[in-house]
């Protein structure tokens, strides 16, 4: 219980979860203590901002949420996963954001960060953000769609966020 009242105490105030606060987690008590403390960190600025996760899929088909789970079980394989809810969407985020999800009536649309622009009939949107950043967008309408091939765009859009 000390621990978790220490992580509380390091996450509140100005400055919360910057790198040195993470560094600290992570000296302190490892990677899955410094994880632990960014995700309690992130619920409680969630809790602040007055946006949920549940908010985001009131009102949606049932299959925009199995969407979602299986993006965020993919996204979860492949290490740490924290999500942030914003008024308009949720974002995934590892040390930044590496994905964005946004929900609508009958699908979901995600954002991926990219390196490079990727030439894919299913990205409907693409934006170069910077001379080596991309946002890639994908409208989601049935969790099969969280195939082999999306699963690696995530992956390497994970990896840029770490």
């Amino acid at each position: 219980m000390r621990k978790v009242e220490l992580a509380l105490d390091r996450v509140d105030g100005p400055g919360a979860m910057d790198g040195k606060a993470i560094e600290w987690g992570v000296a302190e008590w490892g990677t899955d203590g410094a994880f632990a403390m960014a995700t309690k960190a992130a619920a409680a600025k969630s809790l602040a901002s007055g946006f949920s996760i549940d908010d985001h899929f009131a009102g949606r088909e049932p299959n925009v949420r199995a969407i979602y789970a299986a993006l965020l079980a993919a996204a979860r394989k492949l290490g740490p996963v924290i999500e942030e809810p914003k008024k308009t969407s949720i974002h995934l985020v590892r040390k930044t954001a590496f994905a964005g999800v946004a929900t609508r009536r009958d699908a979901l649309w995600l954002t991926l960060k990219s390196a490079s622009d990727l030439k894919s009939a299913r990205i409907h949107e693409r934006e170069e953000t910077s001379a080596s950043r991309w946002h890639l967008e994908l409208r989601l309408e049935s969790p099969r769609e969280v195939d082999g091939e999306l699963k690696r765009w995530l992956k390497a859009a994970y990896e840029l966020s770490g």
